[in-house]
């Protein structure tokens, strides 16, 4: 092992950071689920290995400054599994997902590359059916489909469709969102129900029944940005909670900027067949994946005329403040409990749910 890594000019004795990576000489699921595991991978390998070639700022979109224009730019991959799923399918996701990115910088999605990785013997008829959901959901987000690619791989490597998205977004003036911006005060807002995508998902793998149907959120966010954004308030951050959940998307900001967060459990938008599905599953919903909800921080002052614009859109309408930003405890998230008491939420180390976007 020691050779290998020599060979590949990267010292694993040097890591610092914790198992199971340090450990594990193969890649595990936990890697890819958004949680500490993947904040480890992309921290110790891929910076250390890419040099001084790489500029990131670990945000789901760069922002760029280009002949005085500023741009957000992102990528992402889709692996669901199954490819269909309550209210949704991959080709969905696939659009929403780097929409949803590029929405979260502030910035007005205009054009996406799309790349699909196929697996031989997959059905025509599959392939179409996810095809037109990508040109569907392109339409309602209001983007073009400019690029693409397609790959087949053999029979046996690849689980019929993974596909990849790359956005293009123009921000304007006067909008600086990003997650150092969040400061003591800052009020946080979830613009809906919680966990809903994830428990859809799981809801289709081994013939889970939970009594009804969860259908996923699976939604643009860009036209509830423009509302929010329209208000003149001053929004200091905004993230989709996707892998890794609400949980994950907090602990991110916490330690980027270095400030606590306290929320109420009780303001928490869980619908009941969430709660239930989650129940019988030993799962906690703030670390169940979302795909049409955000998360806000926004000053106080603003925070209810936030709110109001959010309530105003569809896909806000179960908009709830759920906390508040603090100086205490810097880069903890703690939640009050409806017994009274509190507890740590932790950032995840892999994710509870695999596979679900």
């Amino acid at each position: 092992m020691r050779e290998d890594n020599a060979a590949t000019g990267l010292d694993m004795d040097s890591w610092v950071c914790p198992m199971p990576l340090r450990d594990s000489p193969t890649i595990v699921m936990g890697h890819g689920g958004g949680g500490a595991m993947s904040g480890e991978l992309i921290e110790h390998l891929f910076l250390p290995a890419f040099g001084s070639a790489a500029e990131a700022g670990m945000g789901d979109s760069a922002v760029l400054t280009l002949d005085g224009v500023r741009l957000a730019f992102s990528t992402d991959s889709f692996v669901v599994k199954p490819l269909a799923f309550p209210g949704g399918s991959i080709g969905d996701l696939a659009v929403n997902g780097t929409v949803n990115d590029l929405s979260m910088a502030g910035a007005r999605p205009m054009v996406l590359s799309t790349a699909f990785i196929l697996e031989e013997g997959t059905a025509l008829a599959e392939i179409a059916r996810v095809a037109e959901a990508v040109g569907t959901a392109a339409l309602a987000a209001g983007v073009k489909l400019v690029t693409g690619d397609t790959k087949v791989v053999d029979s046996g490597h690849g689980d019929g469709i993974f596909i990849n998205t790359a956005g293009i977004g123009i921000i304007d003036a006067g909008i600086d969102i990003r997650p150092q911006r969040a400061r003591p005060g800052d009020v946080v807002i979830v613009s809906g129900d919680i966990g809903v995508h994830g428990v859809a998902v799981m809801s289709c793998r081994e013939g889970l029944e939970f009594g009804t149907t969860v259908c996923s959120d699976t939604a643009p966010l860009n036209g509830l940005v423009a509302a929010m954004l329209a208000t003149g308030a001053d929004v200091h951050v905004l993230r989709d909670p996707t892998r890794g959940g609400v949980a994950a998307t907090l602990n991110e900001i916490a330690g980027v900027a270095k400030v606590g967060v306290a929320l109420d459990e009780r303001k928490l938008p869980v619908p009941d067949a969430v709660r239930d599905a989650c129940g019988l599953l030993g799962l906690d919903p703030m670390y169940v994946a979302n795909e049409g909800k955000l998360v806000a921080f926004v000053a106080s002052e603003d925070a209810d005329r936030v709110l109001a614009a959010m309530r105003a859109h569809p896909l806000g309408a179960r908009a709830e403040a759920i906390g508040v930003c603090v100086e205490d405890h810097p880069g903890m998230v703690v939640a009050r409990t409806a017994l009274g008491g509190t507890r740590v939420v932790d950032l995840p180390a892999g994710e509870q749910l695999p596979r679900i976007c």
